[in-house]
């Protein structure tokens, strides 16, 4: 198991865990959201394949709409 960082909180997690399965245990997937992951921008379309490791800092920004 591996200890990282989600937004502020420990989170032990399986290793050769990705972003997409950070997202999809969350219930995040198909939502308007930005991912940093150890102060950089993991693109949308490397969700899939950005594993995460021991230490991670990850920060998940939800978008959220209204006026």
């Amino acid at each position: 198991m591996i200890q990282v960082i989600v937004n502020g909180q420990p989170e032990v997690l399986a290793p050769g865990f990705t972003v997409l399965g950070l997202l999809e245990a969350r219930g995040l997937v198909g939502k308007r959201l930005a991912v940093e992951r150890n102060g950089d921008i993991v693109p949308k379309a490397r969700h899939a394949e950005v594993q995460l490791a021991e230490g991670d800092r990850v920060e998940i920004v939800v978008a959220v709409g209204g006026g």
